[in-house]
């Protein structure tokens, strides 16, 4: 079973976030240039929430709002969904499942040491899968 630890040597660990103040206009506008679907929202060094496409589609779009003037404190989950570092990709599946959520950032004694997607996870559990398949393949083939 493949640990985030492993999974974020792989892809990085570099997380982009925003401040509840900001604008956000600002915040979909970074995500579109760094071509990702999360930001994580820090305030005095702490996370205090997360922003998402989602987040904008239904708060911001659907409710009328204007995205320069809304700051991003309005439409951000404050309830961040976080994992650790030793948990296993299959874990983190589960946890996204059942919390319906797409973006996990990852803490180790309390800092944040990257973010993981429902993308990273699928891509993992695919790659783990392919191994498999080629090892017994070998196996059969001999």
């Amino acid at each position: 079973m493949t640990k985030l630890r492993e999974l974020l040597a792989q892809k990085g660990r570099e997380v982009w976030s925003v401040h509840p103040e900001d604008s956000v206009f600002d915040a979909i506008q970074n995500m579109a240039n760094k071509n990702i679907g999360s930001l994580v929202v820090i305030e005095d060094g702490k996370i205090v929430g997360i922003i998402t496409e989602r987040h904008y589609a239904r708060n911001v779009v659907l409710k009328g709002r204007t995205s320069p003037q809304t700051p991003v404190r309005a439409i951000m989950e404050p309830n961040v969904v976080c994992a650790r570092p030793e948990q296993s990709v299959e874990e983190c599946m589960a946890v996204m499942t059942v919390r319906a959520v797409r973006h996990l950032p990852v803490i180790e004694d309390g800092q944040m040491v990257g973010i993981i997607s429902i993308g990273d996870l699928v891509k993992s559990i695919i790659n783990d899968q392919k191994f498999i398949i080629e090892q017994l393949e070998h196996y059969i083939h001999g």
